[in-house]
């Protein structure tokens, strides 16, 4: 069994898709961009929000000040309607209580900015004790790189090999792959299964079911 499972959020734990791409989508029409689809988002979500808006806003008006501007829109507009849309994925709340009433740690590595996923996972999960809940702060790199992981690690000290760490693209097997962890891929999420099967994900599940499985060994 392991003792810690470290969860990436969204495309996760959360189907937050529709919430990140109205966002976004205001924050374009604020600027007086064109807005996109929001089956078109799930491709441009992962790398936390300033990627988001650089990936959304025109390349040719892709500068640090115009991506500032939408950035600041989008803050103001998600902070207000995170939750409106959002929702846990199947089986992911009873799979939290019962890993955690078996003595399994739970934790939160995402790159979405911090204060978010505090009021997200606060929302959704008021029940969940989780050992830490850690999102994007500003002087410390988003993920692949596995500083958030560490940061974990260092608020719940833990043997890698009693660590395992869930996500739903090649950003989060990438992390785990660098934090030295073992990685199970979710194919509910945002990206297909092919990029986890190419971001050599140690296990691929397709339910919470297999996923309990694999955590409690």
């Amino acid at each position: 069994m392991k003792k810690l499972v470290i969860f990436d959020l969204d495309g996760t734990l959360l189907n937050t898709i529709a919430d990140l791409g109205t966002a976004t989508n205001h924050a374009l029409e604020q600027n007086g961009y064109p807005t996109h689809p929001i089956d078109a988002y799930p491709f441009m979500v992962g790398n936390g929000v300033r990627r988001l808006i650089e990936r959304a806003i025109p390349s040719e008006s892709r500068t640090d000040h115009n991506v500032d501007a939408l950035l600041a829109d989008f803050r103001s507009y998600y902070d207000e309607h995170l939750c409106d849309l959002t929702k846990p994925y199947p089986g992911i709340e009873l799979l939290l209580e019962d890993i955690t009433l078996k003595g399994v740690q739970v934790a939160v590595a995402s790159n979405k900015y911090e204060s978010a996923v505090r009021r997200l996972i606060s929302y959704f999960f008021p029940q969940i004790k989780f050992a830490a809940i850690c999102g994007n702060v500003e002087g410390v790199p988003t993920k692949p790189d596995p500083s958030i992981v560490f940061r974990i690690l260092g608020a719940y000290p833990t043997p890698k090999a009693d660590v395992l760490y869930v996500g739903d693209s090649a950003v989060d097997i990438e992390t785990a792959r660098r934090a030295c962890i073992e990685s199970v891929g979710v194919n509910w999420g945002f990206r297909p299964v092919r990029e986890l099967t190419s971001a050599y994900a140690d296990h691929i599940v397709g339910n919470t079911e297999e996923l309990r499985d694999i955590i409690l060994g």
